[in-house]
């Protein structure tokens, strides 16, 4: 047999602790998983407004299906936007103050289709060296020259977008820093694409439903292109992309992500917009995530290398692979669900348990997790 680095790297993969397998989960309800007749506490999803499960988003998706089909059967460009997607397009222009919206499939499709077609040989792409692997690859499939800035050191992307006054500048970085649960300043990335007469661009998969006083998300109107992803807080799946008139025509014309793709769900995008207007309805929400995260942090033993976050995404940093895996280990026998991260999706000697505190936790959860954690990391 041919293709020897098969065998190779998935040797290598397990020799370094870095070795992935697919788990399949019986059910994922308020908070809990179920995993081979077992449940969980689950601090591992991205349910963060707790809205997996909603009764008004499921009658809405049932709904959803009987007027307008479970599937497109085809991509926007070839059959027409059905009034499903229409309707949610509309929804999420109004909600973060856009002319126009474009619905994906994914997020990952969505930074892609971005990157890629925005990406020529008169452009320079500067973005945070944290950002989504999906934001990297589009880039460095693009005809762009790609420069990657210290994290958060806009300083850095200031000189090196100096560097490039002759050509056309796209700032990128995410909201929300998935692994690390940091944040970005959107004023400084405007500023400094406005400052080139560039466009900026943000990925809030990991803010919007949870930022915002209607979750909105945290970037401003300086903004020029917004990315969210629907599959975390707004608790369905696909993403849309948020811009202007202009980039709107530009990327339904030369988007190839877009184009060649067959179109969302109607179901889910007629689910996708109650899910929406419960979001901006039920502040309450928001404000059980930083109330429980206060809490959770308060809890934790000062020597618990808790990384700095205002976020629902609490890391701790564990440094080694085998240490990580060997502790979700000991809490999953403590009826904790609590994924190790590794890398490539984070840095060699940065290991880590991702804690994601969501709305649908409680006080119990939250010492119980605390009082886990203190007695395997302590």
């Amino acid at each position: 047999m041919s293709f020897q680095f098969i065998r190779d790297d998935l040797s290598n993969q397990k020799a370094l602790s870095r070795f992935r397998t697919v788990t399949t989960a019986a059910s994922l309800t308020s908070g809990t998983i179920s995993i081979d007749g077992k449940e969980y506490i689950n601090f591992s999803s991205n349910d963060y407004l707790g809205l997996n499960n909603h009764p008004a988003i499921i009658k809405a998706l049932n709904e959803g299906a009987e007027k307008y089909g479970v599937s497109a059967s085809a991509s926007n460009l070839v059959t027409g936007n059905n009034y499903a997607h229409q309707a949610l397009e509309e929804t999420v222009a109004a909600w973060l103050n856009k002319q126009r919206v474009l619905l994906f499939t994914s997020g990952f499709a969505a930074n892609q289709a971005v990157m890629q077609s925005l990406g020529k040989k008169e452009s320079v792409i500067l973005m945070d060296k944290l950002s989504h692997a999906s934001m990297i690859d589009g880039a460095l499939a693009s005809e762009a020259t790609v420069k990657r800035f210290l994290h958060n050191d806009y300083q850095q992307a200031s000189v090196l977008a100096n560097k490039y006054t002759d050509k056309d500048l796209l700032v990128a970085s995410e909201a929300v820093f998935s692994m690390d649960g940091d944040t970005s300043d959107a004023r400084e990335i405007a500023s400094i694409a406005k400052a080139h007469q560039g466009l900026s661009f943000l990925d809030e998969a990991h803010s919007i439903g949870v930022f915002g006083d209607e979750g909105q998300g945290s970037s401003n109107q300086d903004i020029d292109i917004v990315m969210a992803t629907l599959g975390k807080a707004i608790a369905t799946s696909g993403a849309f992309v948020a811009c202007n008139e202009e980039l709107y025509q530009y990327f339904v014309n030369f988007a190839r992500h877009y184009i060649y793709s067959t179109a969302m769900s109607p179901a889910v995008a007629w689910a996708t917009k109650k899910s929406i207007e419960i979001i901006q309805q039920e502040s309450w929400r928001r404000a059980r995530i930083k109330s429980l995260s206060s809490m959770f942090r308060a809890l934790l033993d000062d020597s618990v290398e808790l990384l700095p976050t205002s976020s629902a995404i609490h890391a701790i940093n564990v440094q080694q692979e085998d240490k990580a895996l060997a502790i979700s280990e000991q809490l999953k026998a403590k009826g904790i669900w609590l994924t190790a991260i590794r890398p490539p999706t984070v840095a060699k000697g940065t290991s880590r348990l991702r804690v994601t505190i969501c709305a649908n936790h409680n006080d119990n959860n939250i010492k119980y997790l605390a009082k886990c954690l203190n007695e395997v990391l302590v």
